[in-house]
């Protein structure tokens, strides 16, 4: 049986596109946060103060700061700094697990871990196998947990209009289909974890929202703007990085299991399918969606 949190709920990550997400969903419940940030000055945490949003100036290697920043809190909700290298990733794991024992000094009640889908499984791709070894040491903390491991988010399928014609171009074969969870909606399993108006069987909580292929995404983005539309399969060679290349492998890996689609809507009802996030972001032709 789940308690209803009315306390303040603190967020890292919180002038980040996931962080922001969780955010916009605690303040559409009327939640007080407070957000963790590293330098308040910034255009960003000045926007979050103007809403109402109590900052908590920390350093990611200054304990002190941490426990502090998440004295008195009744929930806590966490993801980690994007790692396009290896030394970042390593960075990465060091954030994590600085943030996962300031959480166990302070005895926050209840911390909810933005991770990634599959990381219950050691994967190969380096900044999924840091989330991994988070999650581990969240498991051994001893803290209250729950972790949510989404999927690519919906944001990141952007075609191009070209001649008059819709074209998505993705380093995937045409037949694979994509797990996908939009941004807004992990915000607001997020909420729902954080101020305790649900639970996650087992601690954890697989986030898709739709499963498309690539030609079908085209279309869906075709039917919306009323052009024709096609998807080209671009080789995942000409990703700039391995640890791209390593990622989208294991995108293609991810489809040989098809995803139960009402386990998000159990949490969030009005979760979006990939045509429903179309239409909420306002995307046109030849324009990126908001994020």
């Amino acid at each position: 049986m789940s308690t209803r949190t009315t306390g303040k709920i603190a967020v890292f990550g919180a002038t980040g596109h996931q962080g922001g997400a969780v955010v916009d969903a605690l303040l559409d419940k009327g939640a007080p946060v407070r957000a963790l940030v590293r330098d308040p000055r910034s255009d960003r945490a000045r926007a979050l103060a103007a809403r109402g949003i109590e900052l908590a100036v920390i350093r990611t290697d200054d304990s002190g700061s941490l426990v502090g920043a998440l004295t008195e809190v009744e929930a806590f909700s966490f993801m980690t700094p994007e790692a396009n290298t290896l030394e970042e990733v390593e960075a990465e794991i060091r954030i994590g697990t600085a943030l996962v024992d300031a959480a166990a000094a302070a005895r926050v009640p209840h911390v909810v871990f933005n991770s990634v889908f599959g990381a219950d499984q050691e994967s190969g791709v380096p900044h999924h196998d840091s989330k991994r070894a988070i999650e581990q040491h969240l498991t051994e903390s001893g803290l209250r947990v729950t972790m949510m491991r989404p999927t690519p988010f919906m944001e990141v399928m952007s075609p191009s209009l070209e001649n008059g014609e819709i074209v998505l171009r993705l380093p995937l074969p045409e037949d694979v289909a994509v797990k996908m969870i939009s941004l807004r909606d992990i915000g607001r399993v997020a909420a729902a974890l954080l101020l305790g108006a649900a639970e996650a069987p087992g601690g954890a909580v697989e986030l898709v929202g739709d499963e498309l292929t690539g030609p079908q995404m085209a279309a869906a983005f075709g039917a919306h703007a009323g052009l024709p539309a096609r998807y080209e399969a671009v080789p995942v060679s000409m990703l700039p990085s391995e640890l791209d290349r390593a990622m989208f492998r294991q995108f293609a890996k991810m489809a040989e299991h098809p995803s139960d689609l009402s386990v998000v809507r159990a949490f969030e009802p009005a979760a979006l399918d990939f045509a429903g996030w179309i239409r909420s972001t306002g995307w046109s032709a030849g324009l990126h969606p908001e994020n």
